[in-house]
């Protein structure tokens, strides 16, 4: 058991985040890191002083609510280890990690991850910052890949699925375009009705929703304004004529659409 004064147990913070991207792959859910946290602290003899998660938080910075919970707890004193699943759940940026290891040494607190490649030698820490310069470079060219992916699926005229598909619509069952939803698209069309043609402020539609008990997009208890003003504004909600798209899209897209009909844009 992990002990430097004899009088008990080290005690460790566990830190999990997983950005908004991630929250839709499989092995990223702050629930599985988590688990695998408590395995390891459990196995080694650590005592679990806090779970810290940083739901929805990327790691390119260290301005994160949890993060800055768990350096306000090493700096009060006590803890010998933050853990977390990979090394780049601290940061996406191998100089932020490197500052936080610097920072929590000084007080006398090791920064560990499950996946540590190396060892505290000289030798060890160059192996890690090598191994994390390659593990960047690699998301660097998914990146690229996947960027490269999207623009030749959007210059195919296929819309690029997200998690969810924009209120009013579902997507097709090949994900590569939209179809009504014929549940809230009336809700929509009502929408652009009310504060187009009947000149109702976007505040009062908001009131109206609420008050006629229409239910709020992703389960929301109350409509947004800021929702309703977002429908108005994109482009997706819009008729664009053929003219207005033949620009846009490739020749081959073009001679797809039929010259007497409107579209949206996505």
């Amino acid at each position: 058991m992990p002990n430097t004064n004899g009088h008990g147990p080290e005690r460790a913070i566990l830190y999990s985040r997983v950005s908004t991207d991630e929250q839709a792959r499989s092995g990223f859910s702050l629930a599985q890191q988590l688990e695998a946290l408590r395995d390891y602290a459990s196995r080694e003899g650590y005592e679990v002083l806090e779970e810290v998660v940083d739901p929805g938080q990327s790691g390119a910075s260290l301005e994160r609510p949890g993060m800055d919970r768990v350096r306000d707890l090493v700096a009060a004193g006590g803890v010998s280890m933050v853990l977390a699943q990979d090394q780049d759940r601290f940061s996406r940026e191998p100089a932020y990690t490197y500052l936080l290891r610097q920072e929590f040494e000084e007080q006398g607190c090791e920064l560990r991850s499950l996946n540590d490649r190396g060892d505290e030698t000289p030798e060890g820490e160059l192996t890690d910052s090598i191994l994390d310069q390659l593990t960047k470079y690699e998301r660097a060219k998914i990146a690229q890949r996947t960027r490269r992916g999207k623009l030749r699926k959007a210059r195919e005229g296929k819309v690029i699925p997200t998690h969810t598909a924009d209120y009013g619509f579902k997507f097709n069952d090949e994900r590569t375009g939209y179809e009504l939803d014929e549940d809230h698209m009336p809700i929509v069309r009502r929408i652009f009705r009310l504060v187009g043609v009947e000149g109702m402020a976007m505040h009062h539609v908001k009131k109206r929703f609420d008050r006629e008990g229409i239910r709020p997009p992703k389960d929301g208890k109350y409509w947004s304004k800021q929702f309703i003003r977002s429908r108005i504004l994109d482009d997706v909600y819009k008729p664009h004529t053929y003219d207005e798209l033949k620009g846009l899209v490739s020749p081959e897209v073009a001679a797809r659409l039929d010259p007497n009909k409107c579209y949206s844009v996505w």
